[in-house]
């Protein structure tokens, strides 16, 4: 199943894409739609139906409780980095005003002049849990997008905290769908190629089966700190070749086009403006 979150002339729904249309759904968007204990049976249902041509997405979950972020997971860009595998996640959080739609502009704020593309591979959270065992992980699992963690590097090392570098609002493209793990091969672990695009230039080109802590493992460690709820997304971490790990550092410019695709998952497509 592939649940997306469009925006309507009566504002946002739910819907499911079917072939060519999306089906439009009994909730306001996929967070909302998830929030329900009965959601696979709400999502199953007929309704209107809307083109894809025509549609016209929101980010998939456009006001997520918590968007959790992973650095330094992806064993080639740990390596690039100069680092050593890691014991434990390296957590950090989004909020949701930096979440943009999957064609939508990401904004480059005029403060920096070291915005980075990071592509990731997200998790979206379908049941409520806390100390999850690997069981419970596997179940609170909804499904899988594709994120872009665009990052103001020069705000990010400003100090040792990350977070002030990670949630500049309209910097974080999501979607296009949400999409259950019975789709992709290997399930709540799914094995995908992820690549990202900066002008017609591939910059990143990775297997998410090259994450060191997977997406169960994810669940199960950061449900430890505090309760995971339904539409809370998770973003697993970006590989190697990031702009700011270049020699020299190569960074967004008002009017790139940033492309950001995982198999099974779909693609983002997003142009860099300065508000």
């Amino acid at each position: 199943m592939r649940l997306a979150t469009l925006r309507t002339a009566g504002g946002t729904r739910a819907a499911r894409l079917d072939g060519d249309t999306y089906v439009l759904l009994d909730a306001t968007d996929v967070g909302a739609l998830l929030a329900r204990a009965d959601w696979r049976e709400v999502a199953a249902r007929a309704g209107d139906v809307v083109r894809v041509a025509e549609a016209d997405l929101a980010a998939v979950v456009p006001r997520p409780g918590k968007i959790l972020c992973v650095g330094l997971n992806y064993r080639s860009h740990i390596l690039e980095m100069g680092r050593e595998l890691p014991q434990y996640p390296t957590l950090f959080a989004k909020y949701p005003e930096a979440l943009v739609g999957p064609r939508d502009a990401f904004e480059l704020p005029p403060e920096s002049d070291a915005m980075d593309w990071e592509a990731e591979l997200a998790l979206v959270i379908g049941r409520e849990v806390r100390r999850a065992d690997e069981q419970a992980a596997v179940d609170a699992i909804a499904g899988f997008t594709v994120l872009n963690d665009v990052t103001a590097r020069d705000w990010q090392y400003r100090s040792a905290q990350w977070l002030q570098g990670k949630t500049f609002e309209r910097t974080t493209p999501i979607g296009p769908e949400l999409v259950t793990p019975d789709e992709l091969p290997g399930g709540v672990r799914p094995v995908l190629d992820l690549s990202c695009e900066v002008d017609g230039e591939t910059m990143q080109k990775a297997s998410t089966g090259d994450l060191v802590f997977d997406p169960v493992a994810l669940v199960q460690y950061a449900s430890t700190i505090l309760t995971l709820k339904p539409g809370d997304v998770i973003a697993t971490g970006t590989p190697g070749g990031v702009g700011h790990a270049r020699k020299p550092a190569r960074y967004l410019r008002p009017g790139s086009v940033l492309v950001t695709e995982i198999s099974g998952l779909g693609r983002l497509d997003n142009v860099a403006e300065v508000p």
